[in-house]
């Protein structure tokens, strides 16, 4: 790799001097190669995966992965940490996966040939992590029920700390973060926002420990399980039992 690149890239770990513009080609440098792409859509669920995991669903050669995983490391956007012999990737943060989530949305889907990745943005476009929090068709319909049930308005609402922590939602922990307890995100598939912050996290947490979703193994798609099913339709009429459309995806509406 140039050697000029690495400097660049090195570059963005500064932050901007008050009241100076921001330099984007730096960060659009360090996204500019397909592989890269792949790692940090790998990464959105906030998860820390191998180099060598990354390198195969790349399929990138060991070294290549490991020089494209440099230069975004040294952007600034993953981190990385060492165990045993291995070396674990992760996006830098939330705020790192709310950017790269909007980024989603001015540039599209990758376009999918073959059975096995149409099924896959199938899956992500249903329901997903995005970084720690529900998106896709899911945290959509979650989050509009939620605004419209008065659960959240601007932010979360008494009725809302109610019934989240009815859910077993560590609502408390949400409010005394560190970071907003309710944040919208913008949701690249569906063009609308959903439910981020740490309520957003939370709530994420809740819907794994109680099994009302399940990680998928390869991606960070996600599936509503029955009884995951049983609680959308029960307390939020969302309805997740549709057929599926020609794109082979599952649509999300209210029940009523």
């Amino acid at each position: 790799m140039p050697s000029s690149v690495t400097a660049s890239v090195t570059a963005s770990a500064t932050a901007p001097a008050p009241g100076r513009d921001r330099d984007f080609s730096v960060v659009a440098q360090a996204l500019a190669a397909p592989a890269r792409s792949v790692f940090c859509n790998l990464l959105m669920d906030g998860t820390a995966r191998p180099a060598g995991e990354l390198a195969r669903a790349a399929g990138v050669g060991a070294s290549t992965a490991s020089e494209h995983l440099s230069v975004l490391v040294a952007a600034g956007l993953l981190e990385c940490t060492a165990s045993g012999r291995r070396r674990y990737y992760r996006l830098a943060g939330p705020e790192v996966a709310r950017a790269l989530e909007a980024l989603g949305a001015l540039t599209g889907p990758t376009p999918v040939r073959g059975y096995r990745p149409s099924r896959q943005a199938a899956r992500l476009a249903a329901a997903r992590f995005c970084y720690d929090h529900l998106a896709g068709r899911l945290g959509v319909a979650l989050s509009e029920a939620w605004h419209a049930s008065g659960w959240l308005r601007e932010g979360l609402t008494p009725a809302g700390a109610e019934g989240f922590a009815a859910l077993g939602v560590d609502v408390e922990a949400a409010r005394t973060a560190r970071r907003p307890t309710v944040r919208s995100c913008a949701d690249w598939t569906e063009r609308r926002p959903h439910l981020a912050g740490a309520l957003g996290a939370a709530v994420g947490a809740r819907f794994l420990a109680a099994g009302w979703v399940e990680r998928h193994r390869t991606d960070r798609g996600l599936t509503v399980t029955p009884a995951g099913r049983a609680l959308l339709a029960d307390r939020w009429g969302i309805d997740t039992a549709q057929p599926r459309t020609a794109e082979g995806t599952v649509g999300f509406r209210s029940a009523g």
